[in-house]
C-alpha cells in the first residue's frame, strides 16, 4: 500500500518525531541562571490569590531582561535561561514571552513550554493563549499524555475548552526514545487532522495511516478510540485470531459499550468458516456495595468433532451430524459487601453441551468466585451468606455441581463408548449440597491463659445414584451389579472446642500445650440393600491433649549471612477415633500431606475421616539466606502413632480384597515430609515438595522452578509425581508430568516462545506451543502453532495457528488460556 502522502509530509513527520523525541529522552531541563537581575510586573486586582500567591488577574515574570510598553509585556531570555511566565495556576517557558495585560493574550515563541495545574506538559516552537485559557494556538506541538502516549502535531487549535483541532498528527502509545536516543516507534497513526473533544472522551481522525516500525500497512478514511485519559469508552476491542480443524478459521471482534461508568456490555460475535458463529456476550454491572458480572454465549448448531460413525474402530475428523439444536452456556456471579458484619453472593455456572467450551474453545471458563469453588472441567452454582467480627465467623451456603469430565470407567477405551463418542460423569452421582454451614467463635481475652475457641459445623449432602469407591468403604460395596441403586444421602452435625496456650521459657523453648475435644452426629439415608437397614444415625466424638514444642536457633555466620535451626514436635493422646463404616467419605478423599497438615490435629482436610490414638510428630527447618535475595530452606519431618488406622486403607481397583493407604496416615509411621525454597539468585527461584514412603519410595512429589535472565527472557519449569496407587486399573489415579513455559529474546525485541505439557505417565506430550515473538513493550505479537491433545478433550486432538496481539492504550486481544482451576 502506498503511503498516499506527498514528500512534503515525510520530512514534516521526521521533524515532529525527532522534536518529540528530543523532549521525551531529555531527563530534565536546566536550571535557570540568573546573568541579570530579574524583572517583575503584575498587575493586581482585589482578589483573594491562589495558590502560588498570585490573582487570577496577576502575573509573574522571571526572565533575564523584561520591558513594558503601555500593557504589553515582553520578556527575552536564552536558550540555557528560559522565560519563566507564571498566570492563573499555569506555568509557561520560553525564550520569548509577550503578555497583553489588557486582552489577556500571552504569545510564547522558542522551545515553548506550558504546564497546566494537573501537570499536564505542551511543548511547542510557538503558543498562543487567550485571557481565560480557554482557546489557543500551538506549532510545532508535541505532548505526553499521563498514559505515556505522545501526541504531535504541526499546528494545533484550541476552539474551545472541550475541543481542540490538530493538523499533521501523529500519535503513538509507544516509547520514542530508548537509551540511545530518538527512535522510531513500534505502531504510530498519523492523520491529516484530528480532533480531541473531551465531551464525547475520544480523538477523531480523518485519513488515516496506520504504521508498524515507520512502515504504513493500512489506510482508513476515518478513525476514532478513546481518549488515553479514558479508562473505559465503548467501541471494538482487538480481535482474536485463530484457526483450529475443527471450526477452521475462527475471529473474534469483542465490542465495549458502556452503559455508564458503573455498567457495561461486551458484545464478541465468534465467526467460523466450518462451523456456525457462536455469540458470546457479557453483562458488568458495579453497585455501592456489591458488583454482578454475567457472561454467556448461544449456538444454533449442529454437533461437530472425531467420532466413530461407521464402526471401524477408527474416528473420523471434523464430522457434523445431527440436527441443528440450540447450544449455550452462563457463568455468572455476584457479590455483595453491605455495611455491617453480613456479606453474602452467588454463582451460576451452567452449560447445555459438556464439549461447548472445547469446541468453541471458549476462553477461562473456569474461574473461581464465591464461596466455594469448583475444580477442573467442574461448574458449580451456589448462593452463599457470610457474618464475620473480630471474634467470630458464620457462613451458610448451598450449591450444586455439573461435571464435565470424563467416565474413568471408559478410560481404557480412551473414554468412548461403542459409537465413539466419549462417555462423561453422569451428573446424578454428584451431591446437591444443601444446606453446608460453618462457624467459629472466640471468647475475648484469654480463658485459663490461652485461646479458646468454638467450631460448628453441618452439612447435608444428597445423591440421586450410587456412588462406590472411594465415597464408601469396602465392606458397602456391593458385589453385584450397582445399576439402578441410590445414592446415599448423609447428614452431619460437628461441634468442636480448642484450647491451645502459648509459653516461652527463659532459653527460648516454646512450650503450646493444647486440649481439643470433637463430637459428631451423622444420619444416612438409602444404604446399599445387603445392610437391610435403609437408613441409621451414627455418633462418635475424641477427646485429645497434646503439647507442641519448638527451640529456634539463630546464629549469624557473616556480616549479610545469616543461619536459622528450628527444631518442632508434638505429641499427642487421644481415644480411638469411632469408625463405622455405614460412613460415607465425602469431603477426606485426598489428603496433601505438609508441613502445615502434619503438626495439626485433624490432617485431613475434612471431618468424614478422623484421627485418635496416640501419636508423636517431629520434624525440623533449616533456614538460610546469604543476603537479601539469596536464600534456602529445607523442612524434613515424620508422625509416628503407636497403632495402626487400617480404616484409612483403601481397595485397590478391580481387587477389593486388597488395600493401600493413598494418604500416608494409616500406618504406625507416617510418610516422610520433605519441602524445600531455593533463590540462589534474585533471577532464579525455586520450590519443591514430596512425600516419601518408609521404604524410600517417592510416593507424591512437585518442583517448580523459575529463572529470569537478561531483561525480558524467562521460563518456568515444573513437575509433579502421584505414585500412591500401587496397581494400574481404570480408577487408578497415578500421574506424572513436566511442564515447561518460557520466552527467548534473540535478536532486540524478536524472540520465540514455547510451552508445553509432557504426560509421562502416558507418554505423550498433552499440550504445546511454539510461537515467534516481537515485543518492545508497547506492542506484543505473537504467532505460532498449537496443539491440544489432552484424555479429557472430547473431539480429540487439536491443532491449529494462534495469534495474539496486544497493544498499548488500544487493548488486546483477549486470548489468555490461564485456567484458574
Amino acid at each position: 500500500m502506498s503511503d498516499r502522502r506527498i514528500p512534503r509530509e515525510g520530512a514534516l513527520r521526521v521533524r515532529l518525531l525527532a522534536g518529540a523525541a528530543l523532549i521525551a529522552c531529555v531527563p530534565g531541563l536546566p536550571a535557570l541562571a540568573q546573568t541579570a537581575p530579574p524583572q517583575t510586573a503584575s498587575a493586581t486586582a482585589p482578589t483573594t490569590p491562589g495558590p502560588d500567591g498570585l490573582t487570577p488577574e496577576a502575573v509573574y515574570i522571571d526572565a533575564d531582561a523584561a520591558q513594558r510598553q503601555g500593557e504589553v509585556i515582553t520578556a527575552e531570555g536564552s536558550e540555557q535561561d528560559r522565560v519563566l511566565a507564571r498566570f492563573q495556576q499555569h506555568n509557561l517557558r520560553a525564550r520569548e514571552v509577550t503578555y497583553d495585560m489588557q486582552s489577556g493574550v500571552a504569545t510564547a515563541t522558542g522551545q515553548a513550554e506550558l504546564t497546566a495545574p494537573d501537570g499536564t506538559v505542551v511543548h511547542a516552537s510557538r503558543i498562543e493563549l487567550d485571557s481565560d485559557l480557554k482557546a489557543g494556538v500551538a506549532v510545532d506541538l508535541a505532548t505526553r499524555l499521563s498514559s505515556g502516549a505522545s501526541l504531535m502535531a504541526a499546528t494545533a487549535v484550541r476552539r474551545s475548552e472541550k475541543v481542540s483541532e490538530l493538523n499533521r498528527v501523529i500519535f503513538t502509545p509507544c516509547p520514542i526514545c530508548d537509551v540511545d536516543g530518538p527512535k522510531e516507534p513500534s505502531i504510530s497513526i498519523s492523520a491529516d487532522k484530528a480532533v480531541q473533544d473531551e465531551d464525547l472522551r475520544a480523538i477523531l481522525y480523518r485519513d488515516v495511516v496506520f504504521r508498524v516500525g515507520g512502515v504504513p500497512v493500512f489506510y482508513l478514511p476515518a478513525f476514532a478510540h478513546p481518549d488515553p485519559s479514558v479508562d473505559r469508552a465503548s467501541g471494538f476491542l482487538v480481535p482474536r485470531v485463530d484457526y483450529d480443524k475443527g471450526r477452521g478459521g475462527s475471529v473474534e471482534i469483542p465490542y465495549l459499550f458502556v452503559v455508564s461508568p458503573s455498567e457495561d456490555w461486551l458484545i464478541s460475535p465468534q465467526f467460523n468458516t466450518k462451523v456456525a458463529p457462536l455469540l458470546n456476550a457479557q453483562w458488568r454491572r458495579r453497585f455501592n456495595e456489591g458488583s454482578i458480572v454475567a457472561r454467556g454465549g448461544y449456538t444454533y448448531s449442529r454437533n461437530f468433532g472425531e467420532f466413530d460413525l461407521d464402526g471401524d474402530g477408527h474416528t473420523e475428523s471434523n464430522v457434523r451430524f445431527g440436527d441443528r439444536t440450540h447450544r449455550s452456556y452462563l457463568l455468572g456471579h455476584g457479590k455483595f459487601d453491605p455495611a455491617g458484619p453480613w456479606r453474602f453472593g452467588f454463582t451460576a455456572e451452567r452449560v447445555s453441551d459438556k464439549t461447548l467450551f472445547d469446541r468453541y474453545d471458549v476462553a477461562n471458563p473456569y474461574q473461581d468466585n464465591g464461596l466455594y469453588y469448583g475444580d477442573r472441567r467442574r461448574l458449580i452454582s451456589q448462593i452463599y451468606a457470610e457474618r464475620q467480627t473480630q471474634r467470630s465467623y458464620l457462613s451458610v451456603a448451598a450449591f450444586s455441581i455439573q461435571s464435565l469430565r470424563l467416565d474413568p470407567r471408559f478410560a481404557d477405551n480412551d473414554f468412548r463408548d461403542a459409537a465413539g463418542f466419549k462417555v462423561f460423569e453422569r451428573e446424578n452421582t454428584l451431591p446437591l449440597v444443601a444446606p453446608i454451614i460453618d462457624a467459629r467463635w472466640e471468647p475475648q481475652g484469654p480463658v485459663l491463659g490461652g485461646r479458646l475457641r468454638l467450631r460448628g459445623s453441618a452439612v447435608a449432602l444428597t445423591r440421586d445414584a450410587y456412588v462406590g469407591f472411594p465415597t464408601l468403604s469396602p465392606g458397602l460395596i456391593p458385589s453385584g451389579p450397582t445399576d439402578g441403586l441410590p445414592g446415599v444421602d448423609s447428614r452431619r452435625i460437628t461441634g468442636q472446642v480448642d484450647w491451645r496456650r502459648t509459653m516461652i521459657s527463659p532459653i527460648g523453648l516454646r512450650w503450646e500445650p493444647f486440649v481439643d475435644l470433637r463430637a459428631d452426629v451423622y444420619s444416612v439415608d438409602d444404604l446399599p440393600p445387603m445392610l437391610g437397614v435403609e437408613n441409621d444415625a451414627v455418633t462418635r466424638g475424641r477427646a485429645s491433649a497434646g503439647l507442641d514444642l519448638s527451640y529456634p536457633l539463630y546464629r549469624r555466620l557473616s556480616a549479610a549471612a545469616d543461619l536459622v535451626l528450628e527444631p518442632m514436635a508434638q505429641i499427642s493422646i487421644s481415644n480411638d477415633a469411632k469408625y463405622d463404616s455405614r460412613l460415607p467419605n465425602e469431603d477426606s478423599q485426598t489428603l496433601e500431606l505438609d508441613e502445615a497438615a502434619l503438626f495439626r490435629m485433624d490432617r485431613f482436610p475434612g471431618y468424614d475421616l478422623m484421627e485418635g490414638g496416640l501419636r508423636f510428630t517431629a520434624g525440623a527447618r533449616a533456614t538460610i539466606r546469604w543476603d537479601d535475595k539469596r536464600s534456602a530452606s529445607l523442612f524434613v519431618g515424620r508422625s509416628m502413632r503407636a497403632d495402626d488406622q487400617n480404616e484409612f486403607l483403601t481397595p485397590v481397583p478391580d481387587d477389593a480384597m486388597r488395600l493401600y493407604d493413598p494418604s500416608g496416615l494409616a500406618s504406625r509411621t507416617s510418610d516422610w515430609v520433605v519441602q524445600a525454597t531455593f533463590a540462589p539468585s534474585d533471577r532464579i527461584q525455586g520450590w519443591a515438595h514430596a512425600t516419601i514412603d518408609g521404604n524410600g519410595d517417592v510416593r507424591r512429589a512437585e518442583t517448580t522452578v523459575n529463572g529470569r535472565w537478561g531483561r525480558r527472557n524467562l521460563a518456568n519449569l515444573s513437575y509433579i509425581i502421584d505414585r500412591s496407587n500401587p496397581l494400574e486399573g481404570p480408577l487408578n489415579r497415578n500421574y506424572e508430568f513436566v511442564q515447561l513455559s518460557g520466552q527467548q529474546f534473540v535478536r532486540g525485541s524478536w524472540g520465540f516462545t514455547v510451552s508445553g505439557v509432557a504426560d509421562l505417565q502416558r507418554d505423550v506430550i498433552t499440550r504445546s506451543e511454539v510461537g515467534l515473538l516481537f515485543d518492545d513493550d508497547c506492542f506484543r505479537f505473537e504467532i505460532g502453532w498449537r496443539r491440544d491433545n489432552t484424555e479429557v478433550r472430547p473431539t480429540g486432538p487439536s491443532e491449529g495457528i494462534y495469534i495474539r496481539l496486544n497493544l498499548a492504550t488500544f487493548g488486546g486481544s483477549g486470548y489468555d488460556r490461564d485456567d484458574m482451576r
